[in-house]
């Protein structure tokens, strides 16, 4: 095994400002640390297109990394251009629930490789899209344009969490044990598959290269993060971030997203 060392970092109130954007003090340590032989990945609940978009925003002259997508369903190996590894939530399921999802009156949209796929262009749209840049497909069956097993959905409600919730334990009890679910912020709750999540991933991409889990770092705000930071050798949780995560990191940095919040623990990896 390898005694390099793997980074994984959540992109949104983690290792991006509120203006998703890289800090220089963060980018100069995380490129000294890959320059010392280790390994960068973004792991973000984002569709691969938005991830890949994200990593190139970092502007990093370095080699080796990964973008993992949809909350660790995809791993996406940026040199090579290639998917290392992808799972997804079987098309049979998606049309159920988002047939669901309309009786229930709330808004649910999934992807393939190329495009946002939502039956409605909505408020909770428009807000999703003010950071995702995907290309975006509206039609009234969205699943047509599915060839393959989409990496997750997404249910966002911007207003009435009460109704968002009563939704996630429908599903929860129906399809509890083959999908997971959480909530990556306060209005989006995230569909996933069982096997998925970012802590799996975290473990797939250490097996992947070779790595000791135990040389593995993890970093996040949020509760989608919370299986990555427990399946790192060091969980890291932002001091901005929820307290569940906090809970269950290892360490919480002493500056925030927007403060360099990272860059000690870089420096010190």
């Amino acid at each position: 095994m390898s005694d390099r060392k793997i980074f994984l970092s959540d992109l949104d109130g983690t290792i991006l400002t509120d203006e998703k954007k890289i800090s220089p003090g963060t980018k100069k340590a995380l490129t000294d640390f890959v320059n010392r032989g280790n390994t960068f990945a973004v792991c973000t609940g984002r569709d691969i297109n938005s991830a890949r978009a994200a990593y190139r925003s970092l502007e990093l002259d370095v080699r080796g990394s990964f973008a993992i997508a949809y909350n660790g369903a995809q791993i996406y190996d940026i040199d090579n251009e290639k998917t290392v590894y992808r799972t997804g939530v079987e098309i049979s399921l998606v049309a159920e629930i988002l047939a669901l999802a309309k009786e229930f009156g709330i808004h649910v949209h999934t992807y393939n490789d190329d495009f946002i796929l939502s039956p409605a262009y909505n408020e909770c749209m428009d807000f999703y899209r003010r950071v995702i840049k995907t290309p975006l497909i509206v039609a009234d069956d969205i699943v047509k344009f599915l060839d393959k097993a989409p990496g997750k959905l997404i249910c966002i409600e911007l207003h009435d969490h009460a109704k968002q919730e009563k939704f996630r334990e429908m599903i929860e009890e129906r399809y509890g044990d083959i999908l997971n679910l959480m909530y990556s912020n306060d209005y989006y709750l995230e569909l996933i598959p069982k096997e998925s999540g970012k802590g799996n991933a975290l473990l797939r991409l250490a097996e992947y290269l070779g790595v000791k889990t135990e040389n593995t770092i993890a970093a996040g705000d949020a509760d989608n993060d919370i299986s990555m930071i427990q399946a790192a050798g060091l969980g890291v949780a932002m001091i901005n971030a929820s307290d569940t995560t906090k809970a269950a990191a290892d360490v919480v940095t002493e500056s925030d997203n927007n403060h360099d919040g990272l860059q000690a623990i870089l420096e010190n990896a």
